[in-house]
């Protein structure tokens, strides 16, 4: 395919980097910033744009900038670039297809395009996206075309209704977050007492396995899957005199642990 980026930030230049990589044609690139759009167009040979300038004829544009801004731009580029354009999509999670309406109302199909995927770096993201997966929204030919550019990249593509957005996001969130404030909690605990945060990682890795294998509540261990509430207030105590200012994540942790331990424990009796 032929495609047009704009918003040439990590996300973008990643899902550039992969689409080049797999015999797509990035042929141009747009920004606010222009030196960073001649920068990043440079590597595809691609043309460099300021955003509102026309675009060349594309098979789809990918539109890769803030959630904030993606309505905006829709409404800034849709105009100019509706006899050029055969499709265009966001790769926002949170952000429903709608934001692009500015497209669909000069007939270019539209939808979402967004990978599962931390991407730190452009070549990092690229490399990255091999093997992940990512949620598409969108209709008719363009959802059979959106399958067709995951399948080339290695993404291992799935539906995802708008309604849905919110949901999905918050999961996103969850699985990429939540485990790193854990971790956080646990290297400074670790740490406290002289033992390297290093120590932990085959006990992680085993978990995450095991999350993944059997089911996040089968993985559960320690004291609170027991329901050893002694051992679990004690260590409370010793965070409350250690680590002070960690005392109420941990709580809040251990509420959490928690609710996931009983809600095992009342599907295992049904």
């Amino acid at each position: 395919m032929r495609i047009a980026l704009i918003g040439p930030g990590r996300a973008g230049q990643s899902i550039a980097i992969a689409a080049n990589g797999a015999g797509h044609d990035v042929v141009a690139v747009a920004a606010r910033d222009t030196g960073k759009a001649a920068t990043v167009a440079q590597r595809f040979d691609a043309v460099a744009l300021a955003i509102g300038e026309p675009v060349p004829p594309v098979d789809l544009v990918v539109i890769a900038v803030s959630d904030q801004a993606i309505e905006e731009v829709a409404g800034e580029v849709a105009p100019i670039a509706r006899n050029a354009v055969a499709s265009a999509v966001h790769v926002s999670g949170a952000t429903p297809v709608s934001a692009l309406q500015a497209f669909e109302d000069h007939g270019v199909a539209i939808g979402s395009f967004h990978p599962l995927q931390t991407m730190p770096t452009p070549e990092l993201g690229a490399r990255r996206l091999a093997g992940a997966w990512v949620a598409v929204t969108a209709d008719g030919p363009l959802r059979s075309t959106l399958y067709d550019l995951a399948d080339t990249i290695g993404l291992h593509p799935f539906d995802l209704r708008d309604d849905d957005r919110a949901a999905y996001h918050a999961a996103a969130a969850a699985a990429a977050n939540f485990p790193v404030a854990a971790l956080a909690i646990a290297q400074r605990l670790f740490e406290s007492t002289g033992v390297p945060f290093d120590a932990a990682r085959p006990l992680v890795d085993a978990i995450v396995a095991n999350a993944f294998e059997s089911g996040p509540q089968a993985a559960l261990t320690g004291p609170i899957s027991r329901g050893d509430v002694a051992t679990v207030a004690a260590q409370i105590e010793a965070i409350r005199s250690t680590a002070p200012d960690l005392a109420a994540a941990f709580e809040s942790m251990v509420s959490a642990t928690t609710t996931v331990a009983s809600s095992f424990s009342e599907d295992d009796t049904l």
